[in-house]
């Protein structure tokens, strides 16, 4: 999708109704991949591009190859992360299903630099075009790949896309997410150093291998440089993944996709791992790491979902934390317990049916189950369901108060 507000990168050449590209078209439009005397000329241009992580966590590439490249000795692993386990993202399965050999591009760039000899792709089994994409893709290319490569594919399920999760899977078919050390860094796949890169990223990694560091930077508004991927939702005519200069605002984003400030009520940034924003504060917000940051707001995997003018807060948060809660790994206390009871208490409130308490035992159990867990997605949910109390704050009030809905007008007790 272009706009007066989209810098293709990642989605220039062909229009994305043309499936995928394949491996003529794309070496007729980019050119050969680069090939680097010493792989650290790589992970310099990436260092100095500035490049981060378009997973969720956001931390540097370069120095992410680097840190694990000084840790081998000649044998390591690369997982192209296709996961993409969060229900309001589409961009890392509609890259794959269209540019499949610029994806494949930085998982070899990624091999090289890190001296790995095997690269697994893990794509998520219900992204079935992006499955044959890349399937096709490395089918195309297995001849003049000096690595092993193979595809997996990943379980449905939110954490299933998490690092040591992929890792595990991989390992032993078992999706579970861990905090325990080592880091899939040190001891991964089949033991070894491993690389866990979303595809987004590797992407942009093979784009910079070609043009260079400058190139890249000479996007971008604000702290952060270059272009994101990101999946506008919600209350907009044209909804769908769009590639944005990081800088540009939630408010720009939205008027390009037909949206207005007057039909929105309330922005979900980042994903279900996100932060909700009042329209007020989130309209001029600008979609840049860094600055969101500052503000206690995340960019997560670039997700921006409007939440439609009329629609209610307090019932779009208990879908939310329904979904976390059901998504719970099942490896401890704070998760398995703590999100069920938040995301109950949460549905008695919208449903207008609240106990004596609730709005506060919420606050407290989501204070509670904060850095607790076994592994990382207690904190997200956390993180989201704090937002809805600050953004909604008001109607958790009124819901549990009165039983109806300040927003919509209706009374919503339960017969």
């Amino acid at each position: 999708m272009t706009s007066s507000h989209s810098f293709d990168r990642l989605l220039a050449g062909p229009t994305l109704d043309s499936g995928a590209e394949t491996l003529a078209a794309h070496r007729a439009r980019l050119g050969d991949l680069p090939d680097f005397a010493d792989p650290r000329d790589l992970v310099d241009e990436l260092d100095a591009s500035g490049l981060l992580g378009r997973g969720g966590a956001g931390f540097p590439v370069g120095r992410k190859w680097r840190a694990l490249a000084a840790r081998t000795t000649g044998r390591a692993v690369v997982v192209v992360n296709g996961a993409e386990g969060e229900p309001a993202s589409f961009k890392d399965r509609m890259l794959m299903a269209v540019r499949p050999h610029l994806v494949l591009d930085g998982a070899i760039l990624a091999a090289e630099a890190v001296a790995a000899d095997e690269i697994v792709v893990y794509i998520g089994t219900e992204h079935e075009a992006a499955t044959e994409a890349m399937g096709q893709a490395m089918a195309t290319r297995i001849g003049e790949v000096r690595q092993r490569i193979r595809l997996v594919g990943a379980p449905i399920g939110y954490v299933a896309g998490e690092a040591t999760a992929a890792v595990n899977f991989v390992n032993t078919g078992d999706a579970r997410p861990t905090n325990t050390p080592p880091r899939v860094s040190e001891r991964g796949v089949g033991g070894l150093p491993t690389l866990v890169q979303n595809v987004e990223s590797l992407a942009y990694a093979a784009l910079i291998a070609r043009f260079g560091e400058a190139w890249y930077r000479s996007a971008g508004r604000y702290g952060s440089r270059g272009t994101a991927l990101v999946t506008v939702t919600g209350a907009i005519a044209r909804p769908g993944v769009r590639e944005i200069e990081l800088g540009t605002t939630v408010g720009e984003i939205a008027a390009d996709g037909g949206g207005q400030p007057t039909g929105v009520r309330a922005v979900v940034l980042g994903g279900y791992f996100g932060t909700w924003a009042s329209v007020a504060d989130a309209w001029d917000l600008p979609l840049d790491p860094v600055v969101m940051g500052t503000r206690g707001l995340t960019f997560g995997c670039g997700i921006v979902g409007l939440l439609p003018s009329g629609v209610c807060g307090v019932d779009a948060t208990a879908q939310i934390m329904a979904f976390l809660a059901a998504e719970s790994a099942g490896q401890c206390g704070p998760c398995v317990h703590g999100l069920k009871a938040i995301g109950d208490a949460t549905r008695r409130v919208a449903d207008g049916r609240a106990d004596r308490g609730d709005v506060g035992h919420i606050e407290r159990w989501t204070s509670l189950v904060q850095g607790r867990g076994a592994c990382h997605h207690p904190d997200g949910a956390a993180q989201l369901m704090t937002s809805a109390l600050d953004v909604f704050g008001d109607e958790f009030v009124h819901h549990a108060r009165t039983g109806a809905c300040s927003v919509t007008g209706a009374r919503i007790v339960a017969a």
